[in-house]
């Protein structure tokens, strides 16, 4: 027998489609059936994301560039608006689930002029450009946090809070306690999002580096680095005799995450959401230049919980850092402070509260 599903619309990057496969896989527990649709970009993160079937449209960003790119990318999104409509027409949804970006631009504006019972869930705490924008095409707009800034009184009124949902392995991380203090050591995590940051590998080994051979030999690492700068990082490490794991990727990072002491990173919604479940302090950089600013309001989330240290990129300097990791080492009761402090903010069953308001909104079984 067939199913109508409830289709999902997510772009091809790590933080978008992260909470998207959360809320997929509370759907399918509860029995329904799920596609989703996506841009190019999907096959680099999306192949075992879950779903009976995954179908493409065109994209593209109209924000930045010449004029001329700015017009292809939106004869781009017309183009892909139109084979989001007959895609739509043929799977007839119950509901579509955007998920924010302009990959979600064509679909979402698709199932609205079809008139599919539609949603957006925005991860930051500032709506997005593209959420902005089909905001009011919308039945409802579900927040990842509490406070949502550029969003109008008629939006508002629509919004729900449901939290960022993630990931199984997130939830399980969570019910790890905070780590004990054995041997006095202190367990740092470093990321910068799913591809490393550059500013990570250059600031945190040379602020180590300023460090007494005492200091050092009291600290585990686990760094996260990019491709082209994992070598230097590792090296930077051995030649320090600092005990560290250096890598591209780590695929169990919300073990690590629970492991972690103090975690060192941006501020992504995912990211920020992950900190907040598990219940990590942090020290958060938030991307600068951002056009819509959005990890530095995610970040002012936990900061204002104080369960994080935030500081800008322009003053994350080798000696500040290697100041701050000093502190740390020597307020162990204030990093536990702060870790019940971020997990206070969090919300474990986000996947679950996103799922209940599909639900309230989906269109009937049967096909009108």
């Amino acid at each position: 027998m067939s199913q109508r599903p409830i289709m999902i619309a997510a772009g091809g990057t790590g933080g978008h489609l992260f909470p998207a496969q959360a809320l997929s896989e509370a759907l399918i527990a509860r029995g329904h059936a799920v596609e989703l649709i996506t841009d190019d970009r999907v096959a680099g993160y999306g192949s075992s994301f879950p779903a009976r079937r995954i179908h493409h449209v065109a994209a593209a960003t109209p924000s930045g560039g010449s004029l001329l790119k700015r017009a292809r990318a939106i004869l781009t999104l017309i183009q892909g608006t139109q084979a989001a409509r007959k895609i739509i027409r043929a799977v007839n949804p119950r509901v579509l689930v955007g998920f924010g970006g302009y990959p979600t631009v064509p679909p979402v504006l698709a199932a609205a002029q079809l008139k599919v019972p539609t949603i957006l869930h925005e991860q930051n705490a500032v709506m997005g450009r593209a959420n902005k924008f089909l905001a009011g095409r919308v039945g409802a707009v579900a927040k990842g946090f509490d406070h949502l800034a550029r969003g109008s009184a008629r939006i508002a009124a629509k919004t729900r809070l449901t939290g960022n949902p993630v990931r199984p392995s997130v939830i399980q991380a969570a019910r790890r306690p905070y780590p004990g203090f054995q041997g006095g050591i202190l367990r740092l995590l470093v990321t910068g999002g799913s591809q490393g940051a550059r500013v990570m590998s250059d600031i945190v080994p040379a602020a180590v580096a300023l460090m007494t051979p005492n200091e050092r030999a009291k600290l585990r690492i686990v760094q996260q680095a990019r491709g082209e700068d994992e070598t230097r990082v590792r090296r930077a490490y051995e030649a320090l005799g600092v005990d560290a794991e250096v890598e591209s990727f780590f695929a169990d990072l919300p073990d690590r995450i629970a492991e972690a002491h103090l975690v060192i990173g941006r501020a992504g919604a995912s990211t920020v959401s992950e900190l907040a479940v598990i219940g990590r302090p942090s020290i958060l950089v938030p991307l600068p230049h951002a056009l819509d600013q959005d990890q530095a309001a995610n970040a002012a989330v936990l900061e204002k919980a104080g369960a994080a240290l935030v500081i800008k990129q322009s003053l994350f300097t080798p000696e500040w850092l290697a100041d701050t990791i000093r502190q740390a080492m020597l307020d162990r009761e204030g990093l536990a402070a702060q870790a019940f402090a971020a997990r206070r903010t969090g919300i474990a069953d986000a996947a679950e509260r996103l799922a209940d308001l599909v639900e309230r909104l989906m269109s009937p079984e049967e096909p009108e």
